[in-house]
């Protein structure tokens, strides 16, 4: 769908010129940026390594017995030489975690996890690698303890906390039922402005931080001045092909990951995009209308919606926002709003019976198109998920206007528990009598 020439966006582009591409932001962005940085072999591989671990680790209820045996036995320690305080809540025992792909922020969550246990993880596979029953047990236990002591793995494990904890909170909000334009456009901008400082900024924090945790888990540290060949024959066949273990580790793993998240966040939100949707925020009430920008307003109708606007209502458009803003700003039910949607609900329920509004036209259409943009984020997804529920194997011969209906009650649980059975039963009761067949 995302194809400009032969796929279903050229289509549309086709039919309709004035048509604009939003990707779907809730379409598991998290997985979409995991897959990104997966192009890297390297990463590719350690988190290969990572699902391998805790499958290790936590095979058996023995197992995390050890491994929380071992990290209650590192607090102590840690309490002994000062490295930790005590206090409510702290120092917790808890377990590694399993990265799932249906679950949001876990492969953030895991990769905290398995540092936070990392020496009990390590005493762990120790354990197995030494006592296990199996031969294949203790092979895997050892070429898992391996990797994990090796500087690779650990370079690639913070690299992945800093890139997956900086797009964690963008992937957390766009996972909500409903999202405003706003913060929207907002978690979206900061989330690419600090994936870009952490490529421009980040390199020396990132390695001192990786040369710490080593210092203290007993990891040898290259020195980053050695040679590294980028082949698989070695130093000895291939000289010209050898770079510096820095530029290695820079380039290869550090630059590469994050301009894989960069192309795929600008992929998702292109610009043309971003600046619709950043347009589309002047339209917003918040503090008193304090970003309600009417010559943004008509940049917004002149620039994406010209087909939709008369040349006489374009001109007539900012005088009556200008009537339009004094109203909200004297008026209790306008004032007060916060989103854009609470704005198009007010105009809505301002329409007489008739079925036309007699003031604020151009102003409700205009919401009623930036209403059509795709941010309400994972409702829709969750109603696709939904006819999986409702429409069983037991039920697949239902009919579309039955299976809308429950779908309706379904997904919209909210406002279907607040109607008793007794208001059911009565607006049965109020309909016209049926003729019955005797």
């Amino acid at each position: 769908m995302r194809g400009e020439w032969n796929g279903l966006q050229a289509l549309f582009m086709k039919d309709c010129p004035y048509a604009y591409y939003v990707h779907c932001f809730a379409h598991r962005l998290q997985l979409a940026l995991v897959t990104a940085s997966r192009e890297v072999a390297s990463i590719h591989k350690f988190f290969e390594k990572l699902t391998f671990f805790v499958n290790v680790v936590g095979s058996s209820t023995k197992r995390h017995d050890e491994l929380q045996a071992a990290q209650s036995k590192e607090i102590e320690k840690l309490l002994e030489t000062g490295e930790i305080v005590t206090g409510k809540g702290k120092n917790q025992v808890g377990t590694v975690k399993r990265a799932g792909d249906t679950r949001w922020g876990s492969h953030f969550n895991s990769i905290c996890s398995l540092i936070s246990m990392y020496e009990a993880t390590c005493t762990v596979l120790k354990i197995i690698a030494k006592d296990a029953k199996k031969f294949a047990q203790r092979a895997d236990a050892d070429s898992s303890y391996n990797h994990l002591k090796s500087f690779d793995f650990i370079f690639i494990l913070h690299l992945m906390k800093e890139i997956t904890g900086t797009t964690d909170l963008l992937c957390q909000a766009l996972q909500k039922q409903s999202q405003d334009v706003v913060n929207a456009v907002l978690l979206v901008r900061s989330t690419k402005a600090l994936i870009q400082d952490l490529r421009e900024n980040g390199w020396d924090k990132l390695f001192a931080n990786v040369v710490s945790f080593c210092e203290k888990h007993d990891i040898e540290v290259p020195d980053l001045n050695d040679c590294h060949s980028t082949t698989r024959f070695g130093r000895s066949r291939l000289e010209e092909n050898q770079v510096t273990i820095e530029h290695y580790f820079r380039v290869e793993f550090f630059f590469t990951t994050i301009d894989k998240q960069l192309q795929e966040l600008n992929s998702r939100f292109s610009e043309q995009a971003m600046d619709l949707l950043t347009l589309s925020c002047a339209l917003s009430p918040e503090d008193g209308y304090k970003a309600f920008d009417i010559n943004t307003i008509c940049t917004l109708v002149e620039k994406y919606y010209p087909m939709n606007f008369s040349d006489q209502e374009k001109i007539n458009l900012p005088f009556h926002l200008h009537h339009f803003l004094f109203e909200a700003r004297e008026s209790s039910t306008l004032k007060n709003l916060s989103t854009i949607q609470e704005l198009c609900s007010c105009l809505v329920a301002a329409i007489p019976a008739n079925g036309q509004p007699k003031k604020h036209l151009l102003l409700d259409r205009l919401l009623r198109l930036v209403m059509t943009l795709p941010v309400s984020t994972a409702t829709t997804e969750r109603s696709f998920s939904a006819m999986k529920i409702i429409k069983s194997k037991l039920r697949n011969k239902m009919g579309h206007e039955f299976l809308a209906n429950s779908m309706s009650v379904y997904i919209e649980r909210d406002i279907s528990e607040c109607i008793s059975y007794e208001s059911i039963i009565d607006d049965f009761k109020s309909l016209e009598k049926r003729n019955v067949r005797l």
